[in-house]
């Protein structure tokens, strides 16, 4: 509608062109209607189709892979893909398992898309971060595809996936339903995606690279540990589980303290005019009515939310500058 109300009088004029021309005709057909309702009603086509494809998408009528055509952005070429995957792997023998939709993008560089390169999938980090989207060729996707063909893979419930969101998690009816579904969105279903994607999208079925980042490392790991036979080799960067024999979280979280007071040092040796100023700030926070003062998101700035600011600050290569200019 607001479409309809704010757009110049020449779009408007051509808005009913933006339906197909079947569904232009019924809808005009069964009655004249405006420019606003001919919106309306395809919008709410649209949504249905949207939460249809959002919770499960029917796999008698929808194939398991989906290709899009090639497109363009400077110095790259990509195409998307669409997977109907199971919800449960593990009772998909006789199909009975719901559906979900998996996206992923494959990208390579200009001019190579009939070569037969290899492929990488990234696997990114979070949990619930979806893929990059390229804009251009720059950064390590530019120099992956020198040499591979790069997968991004919206891991389940992320992007152009089957999302998890708050409103798709208030359609459960109770806290052990809502656990029961998620439990089906951990780093083995990741695993099992991407070789659902592998024995379709790779010729032969061939193993294949993987890029593991932060999360996407440790999904890596359960990689090897689910499913070697699908990787050729794997590359892990800032991500990897306590897998050393004794190494448990205790042990990684008493490690992480003693390099969390090294940054801290690190910092005030810096900047050691902010100490004073985090003294002054910690108190006035402290002694505030409530333990903090109100933000404008409507939160409360407590301490402990001030200490915060180290988790981006502290590890980060301009973090301490930044930190400072606060």
């Amino acid at each position: 509608m607001m479409l309809a109300c704010h757009a110049p009088t020449t779009l408007t004029r051509t808005l009913p062109l933006l339906l197909s021309s079947s569904e232009l005709l019924s809808s005009l057909a069964a009655s004249p209607l405006t420019v606003t309702g001919l919106i309306r009603s395809h919008c709410l086509r649209s949504s249905v189709r949207h939460f249809a494809v959002m919770f499960e998408v029917n796999a008698t009528s929808s194939p398991e892979h989906v290709a899009g055509k090639w497109y363009s952005v400077p110095d790259l070429r990509l195409r998307d893909h669409r997977f109907t995957v199971p919800l449960d792997y593990s009772i998909d023998r006789s199909n009975a398992s719901p559906k979900l939709t998996v996206f992923a993008r494959e990208v390579l560089a200009v001019g190579k898309e009939e070569e037969l390169l290899p492929y990488l999938l990234y696997l990114q980090g979070g949990p619930g971060f979806e893929c990059p989207r390229p804009t251009e060729a720059s950064g390590w996707i530019q120099k992956a595809c020198e040499e591979f063909r790069v997968v991004l893979m919206d891991q389940r419930g992320t992007g152009l996936s089957t999302p998890l969101t708050p409103s798709s998690m208030l359609q459960f009816d109770s806290p052990n339903e809502l656990a029961e579904y998620l439990k089906y969105f951990r780093a083995d279903n990741i695993v099992n995606d991407a070789e659902f994607i592998r024995v379709r999208l790779v010729p032969d079925a061939q193993p294949w690279t993987i890029l593991g980042q932060s999360y996407g490392g440790f999904c890596a790991v359960t990689y090897l540990s689910f499913a070697p036979h699908g990787l050729k080799q794997v590359l892990i960067t800032g991500g990897i589980p306590p897998i050393g024999k004794g190494c448990t979280a205790d042990t990684v979280y008493r490690a992480c303290f003693e390099q969390l007071l090294w940054q801290n040092e690190k910092y005030y040796m810096r900047f050691p005019q902010d100490i004073e100023i985090v003294q002054e700030v910690v108190n006035h926070l402290a002694e505030s009515e409530g333990g903090g003062v109100p933000l404008p998101s409507g939160g409360i700035l407590t301490p402990r939310g001030l200490q915060s600011l180290g988790l981006a600050a502290l590890g980060s290569c301009a973090g301490f500058e930044n930190l400072h200019y606060m």
